[in-house]
């Protein structure tokens, strides 16, 4: 199955500033020069411990970074739901409803307003608690309803982090490969260089090396050079 991405409007949801790359960075070049429109929807972002010489970035730092990156992806639009300490890293406190109705009904960029034809989420087996969170809430937000009344995006998918292969429990292989080529395989590299209080060397779970390992790991598996991987959560065919 090959999909015409200029056909499609994107939604993807991110708990922090940089999921959305190293999830779905190739996809988002892919489409984006295919013709498609892109949309991120960034959960939270607070003051974070990194590498640099101070040991932290703050959350004004972080919004710089996203804004590099919306102009490096040209994304058709972005917002942040919750900045602020008190959610940051404690989404899980903050309840599946308010999460659910942020990406359903009161965002600008939500699901209703939006109208997506595809929705990329977190996947619910990640360790980090912000990122099941979202993922459970998208799942609330994108439940089966009557699509006359209620917009279904056609595709709802969910993708991979390196940093997820962390697991208690085993999960099935990914259901959708989707093939990149070195122009996504490098700007989704640079979009994590941008994200510079984020990138880690080698062998870290965000480094260049491992993203790329990755992208040829998910190649060999669809037969092609570079890919990222999904698990279809729903399709319209």
């Amino acid at each position: 199955m090959k999909t015409d991405w200029s056909q499609e409007r994107i939604l993807v949801l991110a708990p922090h500033p940089d999921d959305e790359t190293l999830g779905c960075g190739g996809l988002m070049s892919k489409a984006k020069d295919a013709g498609a429109e892109v949309f991120v929807q960034f959960m939270t972002v607070g003051d974070t411990a990194d590498l640099s010489p101070k040991g932290f970035s703050t959350a004004e730092e972080r919004f710089a970074e996203i804004k590099q990156v919306r102009d490096h992806f040209r994304w058709d639009d972005w917002h942040m739901a919750l900045p602020g300490d008190e959610y940051h890293l404690r989404l899980d406190l903050v309840g599946r409803l308010r999460l659910a109705q942020v990406i359903e009904s009161e965002s600008p960029i939500s699901v209703a307003r939006l109208r997506p034809s595809v929705v990329i989420a977190p996947h619910h087996t990640s360790y980090n608690q912000d990122h099941r969170a979202v993922a459970e809430a998208a799942h609330t937000a994108l439940r089966p309803s009557n699509a006359a009344l209620r917009h279904h995006p056609r595709l709802v998918l969910a993708y991979e982090e390196a940093a997820d292969q962390w697991r208690a429990d085993a999960v099935a292989p990914p259901s959708l490969l989707v093939e990149l080529d070195e122009r996504d395989l490098a700007a989704k590299l640079h979009a994590m260089a941008t994200y510079g209080s984020q990138s880690h060397p080698h062998p870290h779970t965000r480094s260049a090396t491992t993203l790329r390992a990755l992208a040829v790991l998910r190649g060999m598996q669809a037969g092609v050079a570079l890919a990222e991987a999904f698990h279809v959560l729903r399709q319209h065919a």
